[in-house]
């Protein structure tokens, strides 16, 4: 069964529809990216999956269960964003605190505690005043709190922040660890770049609605336009090429690539069988990419803001509701 599964799901407060119909699918072990603007409707939407919220119409279950059914959510981690620890606890205490409000027994937890620290790189400084850490630091703290109890379903939004490229490359072979082990990852992000290395299947939020949905691959193909290089030495047929109704051009000043662009319904094989019946050697077929960056401010560019937003001169300049 899948771990997270929403159909037709709606939310409204009053006459404001902050979620209008999602259906989505997580299945086990996947690392799934959840994005869009500031009042998408990112949060609601985790909110009712931990039960936080209640939904106003459709459905939305996690593992197998409804949403917000209690024995589910001793299964789940969960990272919110902007998060705030007492900075009189040590790491170590807090992970103690939390650990108990998990029902991770007091052995458990004294085993538990330096290895998860250890696992996002703060077990050094388990023993001194959270006050004392860096943003970066509470960061991993928070990532560490989420795992202390080994839930089959991480929510985590937007673990990222404040952390260092270094950081963030391990954090990214954290959650990369944690799929192997089949462990299931709902991740929200501003940092697209990161989702796009880190993820298996994204989502874009427009406005309560799913607007895109697919694995990275798919969202980022760019349909239609192909990068091809022949062997060293061979020259590409442009001529040819052109005769046959592809737009072509050379991608470089040596003319080693070239990008070929496919009309409506045009296949790309009449092209590849050209060269070959030239006798050319092909060293590089691949349909060009965007980024995920692309493709999601082609989404939302020009959109209107977000239909959950509370405050919407806060979220103007980055906060208020997600």
């Amino acid at each position: 069964m899948p771990v997270i599964e929403t159909r037709g799901l709606r939310k409204s407060y009053g006459g404001l529809q902050a979620l209008k119909g999602v259906t989505l699918t997580v299945e086990r072990g996947q690392i799934y990216g959840l994005l869009g603007q500031n009042g998408a409707g990112k949060t609601t939407l985790i909110k009712i999956l931990l039960g936080i919220t209640k939904l106003t119409d459709g459905d939305a279950r996690l593992l197998d269960a409804p949403a917000g059914t209690a024995a589910v959510r001793a299964r789940v981690g969960y990272l919110p964003e902007d998060h705030q620890f007492p900075g009189y606890h040590s790491g170590y205490s807090l992970m103690d605190f939390y650990g108990q409000l998990y029902g991770v027994s007091r052995d458990d937890r004294r085993r538990k505690i330096p290895a998860t620290l250890e696992l996002v790189g703060i077990a050094g400084r388990m023993h001194s005043k959270i006050k004392t850490y860096s943003k970066g630091m509470k960061q991993r703290l928070g990532i560490a709190q989420a795992l202390l109890h080994d839930p089959d379903v991480i929510f985590l939004d937007e673990p990222t922040d404040g952390v260092d490229p270094v950081g963030r490359k391990e954090i990214r072979a954290l959650m990369a660890a944690l799929k192997e082990k089949g462990h299931t990852i709902f991740l929200n992000s501003h940092l697209l770049g990161e989702v796009e290395l880190i993820c298996d299947r994204v989502a874009i939020l427009q406005r309560g609605e799913l607007v895109r949905e697919g694995t990275t691959a798919e969202l980022t193909a760019q349909k239609g336009v192909f990068e091809i290089g022949l062997a060293p030495g061979q020259t590409f047929p442009e001529a040819a090429a052109k005769a046959l109704g592809y737009a072509v051009r050379p991608l470089n000043p040596a003319a080693t690539l070239w990008e070929a662009g496919l009309g409506d319904g045009q296949s790309i094989d009449p092209l590849v069988r050209s060269l070959v019946e030239k006798g050319l050697s092909l060293r590089h077929l691949v349909e060009k990419k965007v980024t995920l960056e692309d493709v999601f401010m082609s989404v939302v560019e020009g959109a209107e803001p977000g239909t959950d937003r509370r405050d919407r001169k806060a979220t103007a300049v980055g906060g208020g509701n997600r």
